[in-house]
């Protein structure tokens, strides 16, 4: 059983940190503050997969699950990151269960998909079977086009879960990104994009950004919720320790989410 079911197993939902940068300890104190599960992020982030590969070797005996957001279903990034470790990936843009089909095939090792074998870290041993099983796949889906095709996405084989993106999501919906969390229209599509998960059986995940939106989306039955990413942690605490120092009251940064 892969680390995100295994996870799951015992509690009702995860709640995970982001990172965007080469941070060394970042991960570390995602993990020692309590989090589940620690992203990283090829898509947006500045991180390639030599910095993902460094950054997950350090955390090889440190408890917590681990993911990458890759931009597309290219299976060569996909399944460099599963070879240097990773327990997950989650693929940006899904909109077709064709695409999903496709994020699935590029963890998977012949006859059932494309991903070719070498694993980096000697640890992971050579069985593929166990390879391919510890392997956790989710598509994100984020855009319009993505939540009228939920249903057939969500019925794609080999699938751990989805993983809203709400910020391209209100976009794609003519809203503006400072709108998606709080829109009528973006909270029913992630509802929409939830109930469809929840009826195939996967893992229904989401971008929260902060705090209170994770609150609220554990409260819709979101299992696998990002918080904060360790920049918008520094900024808040950062923020927070200068208004103690200052006795400022509103201090800049304090609340601020993220659009990821």
């Amino acid at each position: 059983m892969n680390a995100f079911r295994r996870a799951l197993a015992d509690r009702p939902a995860l709640w995970g940190g982001w990172v965007v940068g080469p941070t060394i300890i970042g991960p570390e104190e995602f993990s020692a503050a309590g989090y589940d599960y620690v992203g990283f992020d090829t898509q947006h982030g500045y991180l390639d997969d030599a910095d993902v590969a460094l950054l997950l070797r350090r955390l090889e005996h440190v408890p917590v699950a681990t993911a990458v957001r890759v931009p597309a279903t290219d299976p060569a990034p996909i399944g460099r990151v599963l070879d240097a470790g990773a327990d997950a990936v989650i693929v940006a843009m899904v909109e077709t269960p064709e695409q999903a089909a496709a994020a699935v095939a590029a963890t998977r090792y012949a006859p059932d998909g494309l991903r070719s074998f070498g694993p980096l870290r000697a640890g992971l041993g050579v069985d593929t079977a166990a390879l391919q099983d510890r392997a956790s796949v989710f598509a994100m889906i984020e855009t319009a086009g993505g939540h009228g095709a939920r249903e057939e996405i969500c019925a794609v084989p080999g699938l751990t879960g989805i993983y809203v993106g709400p910020a391209d999501l209100a976009i794609s919906l003519g809203h503006p990104v400072t709108a998606a969390y709080r829109h009528p229209a973006v909270i029913e599509a992630m509802a929409d994009i939830r109930a469809a998960a929840a009826r195939a059986g996967l893992v229904a995940g989401v971008h929260a950004g902060a705090g209170t939106a994770g609150k609220m989306f554990a409260e819709m039955g979101f299992e696998m919720i990002t918080l904060t990413s360790e920049s918008q942690a520094l900024r808040r605490g950062a923020a927070a320790h200068l208004a103690e120092a200052t006795g400022a009251i509103d201090a800049p940064g304090a609340a601020e989410g993220g659009y990821r």
